[in-house]
């Protein structure tokens, strides 16, 4: 028992019933400079001064005592005299002595350092949260944020990160040497609770300034632990005053390099009591150090390709949609997570009536940027055809199940292979002379109505397949009524808080917001960005809404004519009378008239009653004649001994646009012409 007491390295300590030391192992780590006289017979608490969370340490003796159960491998943090106060980690194991009668007579407590094994299993735990915690977000600034804050209070008690401005934009980092004129940007900052330190504001921006230890970190790409004083010769006399105010005495210069490229630098301190860094403390950081530059990089490389994808977008968005006269509109569009492929347009149609659209390709960034500029090039294309919106949906998503095809025959490496194409789109028309809005829906949210007595509706439309899909029923179009001074709003899912059924949702969440008397569209816009929108939510938010104003009637002229030949000096005659009542210009109105003339004649050779005139006097002068015939007219090229053949040639020279557009009643051939005021 002697030689076990005086020279096992183990360390051994008897206490008795009251906790008082009876006997302890002077051999052991951290006893053998302290003179036995100075513990026996003193109360564990007192001979050990130092000893971390001293009453759960006494509660955990006094259980062993009263149960007899041992207690193994139980962690002590000490901080004692003998070891010159540095934090120490030890296994305790406690089990009760008594003799053969059952009286207790005490505790035997063994101790084994384990301070390096538990600070390895706590800097593997660190590097393991930093793993787990940093670069949840591809975002430069929140990597860095996360980072201190895994790394304060437990590794550091402040961390800084700073990072080169060029990254934290999104462009490549300068490679070989920083030059001093680089500019850094600070991170992130972080101090722990109580300490009190001055440093530069989060997102400031400097010009590099090369201190020797940031230097030679940045010079080799390797860490540098370097210890701190207010004497320390490169510290100027700012920097000096902040190490003595914050009590620093040890700092650990990491830089963020990937690819031998620099990113930035990561600075920790340790102040205080805390124990000084070592070499072991410097490895840790160098892992550290590298994830978060790999993460970084990531953020990086998306926020690159997000700025791209969204200057894409942004140039085949309408920068201002068109102005029309008969509708007021107004949007709002707010770019999802990694840029999407939301878009909305309104298109001039013929006949006054205005064509509104709202869509959505499924995916992120460029291609999805592209493939949308694509779908909203071929809307306007059809759009100029004058088709009903089931029609030009079915055409349109004609070309979407191309554009699949092609995606789909990708080599089996390309990334974009492996991602389905689908689209959903809202295509509606406003007729503003009959009052209505015709709308068809592929895979898309319904339109929702605000009246102008506050009442909300949602026609109840065909919802339709995604464009890009083979299969499925045909669109189907619906017409519902638009009294003057209703706001018809068509959107994205992503700009309601939660995704759901858009029938049900919908009204409920954008009623009382669209429904707020004497607001202007722009505000309606803003307040729905405010009160509906989730920054968590994925997609575009896209919401466009139009206000319908009241058609003059003083700009507009309706006659039925005799299906004989007749009709056509008629039309000359009403079309005269009424362009010198709207103080249209002679040469537009003699071209008028001839225009009106050879649509009339066509329209009684090639056509079927009842045979209707129209003129319109909006931002241009549009002439329509319709009858009950689906026969489609065609631009001939008459011989010069032909004595026909020349009517549509002659309208087409004579006005800026001209088309035809099927109704279930027959057709319509318009023409228009520009005015020399528009607008008056």
């Amino acid at each position: 028992m002697d030689a076990l007491f005086t020279q096992s390295p183990l360390g051994l300590h008897v206490l008795d019933t009251q906790l008082r030391v009876v006997r302890v192992n002077t051999a052991a780590t951290g006893m053998r400079s302290v003179p036995v006289e100075d513990v026996l017979g003193k109360h564990f608490a007192e001979a050990y001064a130092g000893v971390s969370a001293p009453d759960e340490v006494e509660a955990m003796l006094r259980g062993v005592l009263e149960s007899g159960v041992p207690v193994r491998e139980y962690l002590v943090h000490t901080r004692l005299a003998a070891e010159q106060g540095r934090e120490k980690i030890r296994s305790v194991s406690v089990f009760r002595l008594q003799d053969p009668q059952g009286t207790v007579l005490g505790v035997a407590v063994t101790v084994v350092d384990v301070t390096e094994q538990e600070q390895a299993r706590a800097r593997l735990g660190v590097l393991n949260t930093v793993r787990e915690r940093v670069g949840r977000t591809l975002d430069v600034i929140a990597t860095c944020q996360e980072l201190v804050e895994v790394l304060v209070p437990g590794f550091a008690d402040a961390a800084v990160v700073d990072v080169v401005d060029a990254v934290v934009r999104g462009e490549e980092s300068p490679t070989g040497e920083l030059a001093q004129d680089v500019a850094l940007r600070r991170a992130a900052f972080r101090a722990r609770d109580g300490l009190e330190v001055q440093a530069r504001p989060v997102r400031d921006v400097r010009t590099l300034n090369l201190l020797p230890p940031y230097a030679q970190a940045l010079s080799d790409l390797r860490p540098r632990l370097v210890a701190l004083s207010p004497d320390s010769p490169w510290l100027d006399a700012r920097r000096a005053r902040a190490v003595r105010a914050a009590g620093a005495h040890t700092l650990i210069v990491a830089p963020l390099a990937l690819r031998g490229t620099a990113l930035g630098v990561l600075s920790f301190f340790r102040t205080g009591g805390s124990d000084p860094y070592n070499e072991d403390d410097v490895g840790l950081a160098a892992d550290v150090a590298s994830h978060t530059a790999l993460c970084i990089d990531n953020a990086c490389r998306f926020t690159r390709e997000y700025t791209i994808a969204a200057t894409v977008q942004g140039h085949q968005l309408p920068r201002y949609p068109a102005s029309h006269s008969t509708v007021e509109t107004a949007h709002l569009y707010v770019p999802g997570f990694g840029g999407g492929g939301g878009w909305f347009d309104t298109i001039p149609l013929s006949g006054a009536r205005t064509a509104l659209v709202v869509g959505e390709v499924t995916g992120r960034g460029i291609q999805a940027a592209t493939t949308m500029g694509q779908l909203r090039t071929v809307i306007r294309s059809l759009a100029a055809l004058d088709l009903q919106p089931d029609e030009l949906l079915a055409r349109l998503n004609d070309t979407a199940v191309f554009l699949a095809a092609e995606r789909a025959d990708l080599p089996p490496g390309d990334p974009l292979h492996r991602q389905p194409f689908s689209a959903s789109c809202v295509y509606a028309v406003y007729d503003p002379v009959t009052r209505t809005c015709t709308f068809a829906r592929a895979g898309h949210t319904n339109p929702v109505i605000i009246r102008p007595d506050s009442s909300t509706e949602v026609p109840d439309g065909t919802p339709g397949t995604l464009l890009g899909s083979a299969e499925g029923p045909p669109f189907a179009a619906t017409t519902t009524e638009l009294p003057h001074g209703s706001t018809l709003a068509l959107y994205t899912p992503a700009i309601l808080p939660t995704p759901g059924d858009d029938s049900e949702i919908a009204p409920a969440l954008l009623r009382d917001v669209l429904t707020q008397p004497g607001q202007s569209l722009k505000d309606l816009c803003d307040d729905t960005l405010d009160t509906l929108r989730s920054t968590d939510h994925p997609g575009d938010a896209v919401l466009l809404l139009a206000r319908t104003r009241p058609f003059p009637a003083h700009s507009l002229a309706t006659w039925l004519l005799d299906h004989d030949p007749t009709a056509a000096a008629t039309a000359r005659g009403h079309t005269r009378r009424t362009l010198a009542d709207w103080n249209v210009d002679e040469d537009t109105a003699y071209a008028a008239e001839l225009i009106v003339s050879e649509l009339i004649t066509n329209a009684i050779r090639y056509g079927a009653p009842p045979l209707q005139l129209r003129l319109i006097k909006n931002r241009t002068l549009t002439c329509e004649v319709h009858d009950d015939s689906a026969t489609s007219p065609h631009l001939r090229h008459a011989r010069t001994v032909d004595e026909g053949g020349r009517g549509l040639f002659i309208v087409a020279q004579l006005a800026q646009r001209w088309g035809t557009r099927y109704t279930t009643e027959g057709k319509t051939v318009w023409s228009e012409q520009t005015l020399p005021h528009s607008g008056t």
